[in-house]
């Protein structure tokens, strides 16, 4: 198995083995303060969120391959991401807006809120069954 990890001080997305060996660099270009990461392995697919200047949610292969931004309208400081495998959707909440939304995972389509609050500094988000989970600072 592997692990993978932001970077936050050089903008990096870095994969190794569970032990710490094959450690490599997976995407170095074009991130901007990257925060969060969720990995699809049976799809092959991983996502992460980003706060820089153009804040978004992020798909590429699982070597780093085909890079595309899945949202980029709407958000400001998107923290936590989850995966939820058996509806195929991701989900991510907002420090900003105050908001837990989901999209679908392969298309980036069909955007809705899940949860809205006021004056909660969401910061991480999991899904199970038919739960969501979220922290808050």
């Amino acid at each position: 198995g592997n692990i993978y990890w932001t970077d936050h001080g050089f903008n990096l997305i870095e994969v190794a083995r569970l032990n710490g060996s094959f450690r490599y660099v997976v995407i170095s270009q074009g991130l901007d303060q990257p925060r969060s990461i969720a990995v699809h392995p049976e799809k092959g697919y991983l996502f992460w969120t980003e706060w820089g200047q153009t804040p978004c949610i992020g798909k590429a292969h699982l070597d780093g391959s085909e890079k595309v931004v899945l949202v980029s309208l709407g958000i400001a400081w998107p923290n936590g991401i989850s995966i939820d495998y058996e509806e195929n959707k991701l989900y991510w909440c907002d420090a900003r807006t105050d908001k837990i939304e989901r999209i679908d995972l392969e298309s980036g389509g069909h955007r809705e809120i899940v949860l809205s609050g006021s004056n909660v500094d969401m910061f991480s988000v999991a899904v199970f069954g038919a739960y969501i989970y979220w922290s808050d600072r």
